[in-house]
């Protein structure tokens, strides 16, 4: 069954780059389709556009059976914390193996809340999360962590 809502992301002339490193790090990981930028004007492309001749316009791709769209842009839009994607782990070891891979902008480090590489923001969480959060000072002790420690709660 298709999904009925994909998330597409805007990147700034790296999404094929973006996409390889996502399945890197996300088992059971695809790329569907890729759609590319005509390589003239003659085949449609703008004068504006001209600096992705031929490069890829639309990557349709899937991490561990979420559908994403990557579109290859430019520089108007960046990604921020407004929009996050949650990657609920079994334990500890996925938590870490997550963070390792998707943390790489330490100042945005917050109560599981890391952002990667291209600037997407991620959460990476216990399955168990709801549950943790109803132990005795649960919320006190997350507030104090940057990588969730299940332990910790």
């Amino acid at each position: 069954m298709q999904q009925k809502i994909t998330p597409n992301l805007w990147f700034d002339g790296n999404a094929k780059e973006a996409v390889d490193y996502y399945l890197s790090v996300f088992p059971h990981s695809s790329i569907h389709s890729t759609a590319y930028y005509p390589k003239n004007t003659e085949e449609g492309l703008a004068d504006f556009q001209k600096n992705m001749a031929g490069k890829e316009l639309m990557i349709d791709f899937e991490l561990n059976g979420q559908r994403f769209m990557a579109i290859n842009a430019g520089p108007e839009f960046k990604f921020n914390e407004a929009v996050s994607f949650s990657v609920a782990c079994k334990d500890q070891q996925e938590i870490d193996y997550y963070w390792e891979k998707l943390s790489s902008v330490p100042q945005a480090e917050q109560c599981g809340w890391c952002k990667d590489r291209f600037g997407l923001s991620w959460q990476v969480v216990p399955e168990n999360m709801g549950e943790l959060m109803q132990r005795h000072n649960a919320y006190a002790h997350m507030m104090q962590m940057k990588k969730l420690v299940i332990a910790d709660f």
